[in-house]
């Protein structure tokens, strides 16, 4: 994996406000097509979770074949020669151009690299310029709820009331499934035997650990997707076959959605998360394992759609800053991916024995009771 994946893993995410986890609020999701097409929704819809919001067609990809050299005629003269005319479909290995000489005893032909069409024939360069066909493209409402803005030929404005939970890091694109929680012990590792045929197209929760045996056999039940507190990046690795080397995932083939709630190694769930999800259990959840982690941060998430009433902001959140009572995750080591309490923030900078630096400090609680100070800049608020 990545230093660059590791690094986000384990330091401060600076430009990011912190992890979501929220019972109920209105939430809005922005479905666009990356070029124009069509939108088939209006305002006021309902929408769920596969219903189309738009489609388009990528174009494929272009290719570009020296004809008139492979013919050894001058490109100005290329148009005799050509048994395809523009616009044409072609297949792979077709005769697009050549001649007979000679009666018939002297051949040469240029054939199709591709299946797809030509677009464009040079006169000037004796090139043929073929591309493959277009790419059909759908976006679907991905959560369901009413259509509240529609932007035209790009996509719409999806809004639902919903829980809402982030994650630290995640692989795999958007997907939906019934919420199973087949652990409730948040500190225990998913082991293999938890996994049934009751868990095809279920979105799986709890534990500790997901370990690559564990991915594997979820895969092979026909899981919709996997929501824990840890993953092991050499397993992650050895899943997909190749090192995670850029900044930003979700693309990834391994036959599920997995999001990771706390970080990298065995790490126990936030029991407030756990909870929130043992709360929904039966419920339809969209999860998503799309993680960016350089500018335009995306974190991994989980929206369970429901009907309860949206709750007011308690006030306690990140723009108020933290106080004694915030609920926290340590986000450096030696405590890295602990979660706790604030109990206090002293006013004095205090020195730090690891780095023997004198620093803004606060006081928490760790799970399990044990007091620690921590500089304030290796937490991040668990926004609730």
């Amino acid at each position: 994996m990545s230093s660059e994946i590791k690094k986000a893993a384990k330091e401060a995410h600076a430009y990011t406000p912190g992890l979501k986890v929220k019972r109920s609020l209105k939430l809005r999701k922005l479905r666009r097509l990356p070029i124009f097409g069509e939108v088939f929704v209006d305002v006021g819809d309902e929408v769920d979770f596969l219903t189309p919001i738009a489609d388009t067609k990528i174009p494929g990809a272009p290719y570009v074949v020296n004809a008139a050299n492979e013919l050894g005629v001058a490109p100005k003269t290329l148009n005799e020669y050509l048994m395809k005319k523009v616009g044409d479909s072609v297949s792979k290995g077709e005769e697009i151009a050549g001649f007979k000489a000679f009666f018939g005893l002297m051949k040469k032909y240029v054939l199709s690299p591709i299946d797809g069409y030509i677009e464009r024939v040079s006169p000037v360069t004796g090139q043929i310029i073929l591309r493959e066909a277009p790419v059909p493209l759908t976006v679907n409402a991905y959560i369901p709820g009413k259509v509240v803005e529609v932007m035209e030929r790009e996509g719409a404005v999806v809004e639902t009331n919903a829980a809402f939970i982030q994650g630290i890091f995640g692989i795999g694109g958007e997907a939906h499934g019934e919420i199973k929680v087949i652990m409730d012990d948040p500190r225990t590792e998913l082991t293999t035997d938890l996994l049934t045929p009751e868990c095809k197209g279920k979105v799986l929760v709890g534990g500790s650990l997901a370990t690559r045996e564990f991915i594997r056999k979820a895969v092979d039940v026909g899981a919709a997707g996997i929501v824990t507190g840890g993953v092991r990046d050499v397993d992650l690795e050895d899943l997909l076959g190749y090192e995670l080397g850029v900044a930003i995932t979700g693309q990834e083939e391994v036959g599920l959605t997995i999001i990771i709630t706390e970080g990298f190694g065995s790490m126990a769930m936030n029991p407030r998360t756990l909870k929130l999800f043992e709360e929904f259990e039966g419920e339809m959840a969209a999860i998503n394992g799309t993680t960016q982690i350089r500018a335009g941060v995306m974190r991994p998430e989980a929206i369970i759609p429901h009907q309860l009433p949206v709750e007011e902001d308690s006030g306690e959140n990140l723009s108020g800053g933290m106080r004694p009572g915030t609920q926290i995750r340590i986000i450096r080591e030696p405590h890295f991916g602990a979660l706790g309490t604030v109990v206090s923030l002293p006013v004095e900078r205090q020195r730090i024995d690891e780095t023997e630096d004198h620093v803004r400090v606060l006081e928490v609680e760790l799970e399990g009771g044990r007091t620690v100070m921590v500089p304030r800049a290796n937490v991040e608020i668990i926004e609730t």
